[in-house]
Parts: C-alpha cells; sequence; structure tokens
C-alpha cells in the first residue's frame, strides 16, 4: 500500500499510508462498512465507492448476511450481493480481505453448528467467493455453548472457508469462555473483536472486554466509530441533516459530553485543517487494541475523509483533549 502526506480535507482520493497485521491477514488501517450497500447506497453508487476505497489502497472490507434487512423491501444479503458481484466485475478478489459475520439474518438467527456452516454456504454464494477472510459471529447465542459455536468455526476453517474467525456483540465472560476453549482444545481461535466503541461511547468497550482483547491479543474493529455520523461534525444545534440515521445521530446533542466532543473535535480539526471525522477516527486508531476502525461511506465525497484517519498525526495534547472530553 501507499504512503501519502497530509490530504486537503475533501478533496480527491487520499492514499492509506501503512498496514496493519490482523492474525494471518494483512488489513488497511480503515475498514469499509458494507452496511450501507443495497441501502442508502444502491449497486451504481456502491461500486464507485468501492472503486474509490481500494484504488485509494484500502483492502478491508466489512458485511453481514443480515446486512441489510433493516431497509425496506430488503430481505438480507443484498451488501454481500454487491461486493460479490462488484469484486468479480473487478478480477481483484485476491486483493481484498472480506470480512462477513453469521447469526443475525432473521432465517439464519443463531449460532448452533448447522446455521453457522449453512450461514457461511451462503456467504460464499453471495460473495462469489471460495473463503471469507474473517467470518465474525455478528452476536452473541448464549442459547449454544461455545464449544459448539468454537467447534463449528474451526470446521470452517480446516475446510479452507474461512481463514480467520472473530466475535461481535459478546460478553466479556463469553469471550474469555471461548479463547480459553481454543486453546485447551487446539481450535481456531477468535483474533478479533467488532465492538460498539467511539468518543461518545466509551464503555461499550473499554475495560473488561478490551482487557481481555490486550491479554489475548485480538484486534478490535469498532463500528459505530463516527456515531451514526455525529462525530463528522456535521450535526449541530438547529440543523437538519438528511441522513437515515439522523435520528441517533442528532440524540448526543442533547448531552453534555456530546457538546463537549464536538468541541474537542472542532479544536483539534482546526489545529490540522483536517475534518472532524477523520480526527474522531485517528482517536480510535490510537487506542490499545484497535486495529482498523469500521467507517461506511454512502458517497465517493464521504471518503477522503475517512481515508485521512491514516495520515493524520494526533499529539499526545490532542488524543488527551478528546479523551478528557469525552469521559
Amino acid at each position: 500500500m501507499t504512503t501519502s502526506s497530509a490530504p486537503t480535507p475533501g478533496h480527491g482520493p487520499v492514499s492509506v499510508s501503512a498496514t496493519k497485521t490482523l492474525g494471518s491477514l494483512t488489513v488497511s488501517p480503515l475498514s469499509l462498512g458494507g452496511n450501507v450497500f443495497g441501502w442508502t447506497a444502491d449497486v451504481a453508487t456502491s461500486f464507485e465507492v468501492l472503486d474509490a476505497f481500494t484504488g485509494a489502497g484500502g483492502n478491508f472490507i466489512d458485511t453481514a448476511d443480515a446486512y441489510s434487512v433493516f431497509a425496506p423491501g430488503n430481505k438480507g444479503g443484498e451488501s454481500e450481493t454487491i461486493i460479490g458481484d462488484w469484486h468479480t466485475a473487478r478480477g481483484n478478489r485476491s486483493d481484498l480481505v472480506i470480512a462477513t459475520k453469521v447469526g443475525a439474518l432473521p432465517e439464519r438467527k443463531g449460532l448452533s453448528a448447522a446455521n453457522i456452516k449453512a450461514a457461511a454456504d451462503e456467504s460464499l454464494a453471495r460473495l462469489r467467493t471460495d473463503h471469507i477472510d474473517l467470518y465474525y459471529t455478528h452476536y452473541d447465542d448464549e442459547s449454544v455453548e461455545v464449544s459448539e459455536i468454537i467447534s463449528a468455526l474451526d470446521d470452517l476453517v480446516k475446510a479452507g472457508k474461512v481463514r480467520e474467525i472473530g466475535a461481535s456483540n459478546i460478553s466479556p465472560e463469553r469471550l474469555q469462555a471461548s479463547l480459553e476453549f481454543s486453546e485447551r482444545e487446539g481450535l481456531a481461535k477468535y483474533v478479533a473483536l467488532q465492538p460498539h466503541y467511539n468518543l461518545v461511547s466509551r464503555d461499550t468497550y473499554e475495560g473488561p472486554l478490551r482487557d481481555i482483547a490486550a491479554r489475548h491479543g485480538l484486534g478490535a474493529m469498532p463500528y459505530y466509530g463516527l456515531a451514526s455520523g455525529f462525530l463528522t461534525g456535521k450535526y449541530r444545534p438547529g440543523t437538519d441533516v438528511d441522513s437515515a440515521r439522523s435520528g441517533k445521530a442528532a440524540a448526543h446533542l442533547a448531552t453534555e459530553r456530546g457538546r463537549r466532543v464536538l468541541a474537542a473535535l472542532d479544536e483539534v480539526a482546526a489545529r490540522h485543517n483536517a475534518e472532524q471525522a477523520t480526527v474522531a477516527l485517528a482517536w480510535l486508531a490510537a487506542q490499545p487494541t484497535v486495529t482498523a476502525p469500521i467507517a461506511s461511506a454512502r458517497t465517493v465525497a464521504q471518503l477522503p475523509a475517512l481515508l485521512a484517519l491514516g495520515t493524520l498525526p494526533l499529539t499526545n495534547e490532542d488524543l488527551t483533549l478528546l479523551t478528557n472530553a469525552s469521559a
């Protein structure tokens, strides 16, 4: 991947500056969220965003079998299908690290061994590939023993259908039990964690969950890294934003913490001639255990600010200001 100097905000593509290691995988420092593909980004726009992301050196794409079942008229699998069609058209599958998830699609809910394996085959078909680079359990299913979940995932790894495994939305206790089972039995072990984590939601990861990740060398890929768009700075008192997620984002304006964080983002962004979104993601990337924040772009114009996270050199003063504002 290429290295670039700091970008001019909002102008042209930005090259991703470095790569990170995640188990046996080599990933870009930004993971492109695929939740918008087939939802707020149609097929043509999704292709444009994917082209721009990979053109700038990005290779890490995050999706799920359940994306985007939440959009009216969708049944799930739309995002995987778009990604599969795109990389097939471009002939670049070997350059990509594709992460997807199991357990939240309505007809494939839960983490029984049979369901995990059937869902993986269906994801492989939609993604038009013979392997998933990183396969997450989307939501833990506490009705299933961790031994059954890990054994099923290990079978997929041994079959060559999955390269690495990860977990999202899991309790510290279940994560610890899963890792211990893998170690005890010599089976595939989680290398990745996908927590809800950002400047206005820190206790969703910091604490026992992060401690376990650090102890076992797991890389974290935070989702809602921009708090549904709030941390882009576009939500201000008295403004209306045309976005499917505007309700969630605007709610942070009503909190003292949200207003403090916004002020700190403004200060750091002005200091570096950067965008607030870049600063928010760069703060995340600087946190212990974080490998690559996840952020989605529903237009190509939104990408430069996200990609610039790897080239924004936040100082200790910047990090302290943001951390204190978000406490």
